[in-house]
């Protein structure tokens, strides 16, 4: 099952990055005010924006960062955490605008199939034994130049779907 946490967040004006403290009133996640592109110069610069942001996030929120852009042979997780004693691997998604979906629609069953053999083949190297994997998606849409929209999905997909 999965949960669903959502959370507004500010994008640092002077920096035009993603940051993660709480600014201006809740409920404005329908708000239609898409990023300034010159602020979000390029799909890649905003993704790594966005894992930036959603690594601070967890960090604030107790999770112990293990590795960001971790690569092997069937692709790359975007954050790598430790949760207590439940292993995350992480997928940030982070768009401009809402017009092709939010961001979290864009983790298909094909992704969802890469995640379990990314973490089959960090879990391959990793020290402990015995421990839970869970898979969450980070959606970011940002609103406009100083504000974002987040959703953490918990343990958004396992074996299977």
């Amino acid at each position: 099952m999965c949960e669903l946490n959502e959370h507004e967040l500010c994008i640092r004006t002077g920096e035009h990055s993603i940051g993660d403290s709480a600014c201006g009133s809740p409920g404005n996640e329908g708000a239609q005010d898409p990023c300034n592109q010159t602020s979000c110069s390029s799909a890649k610069e905003l993704g790594r924006k966005g894992e930036q942001a959603a690594a601070r996030f967890l960090k604030n929120r107790g999770y112990d960062i293990l590795e960001t852009n971790w690569t092997c042979f069937a692709g790359e997780a975007d954050i790598i955490a430790r949760d207590g004693d439940t292993l995350c691997f992480v997928e940030v998604k982070t768009r401009s605008n809402s017009e092709k979906g939010f961001p979290a629609e864009a983790v298909d069953a094909k992704k969802r199939a890469r995640y379990e053999k990314i973490a089959a083949s960090y879990l391959k190297t990793y020290e402990a034994c015995d421990i839970k994997v869970r898979f969450d998606v980070i959606s970011i849409l940002v609103l406009s130049e100083q504000r974002a929209f987040l959703r953490f999905h918990i343990n958004a997909f396992g074996a299977g779907e």
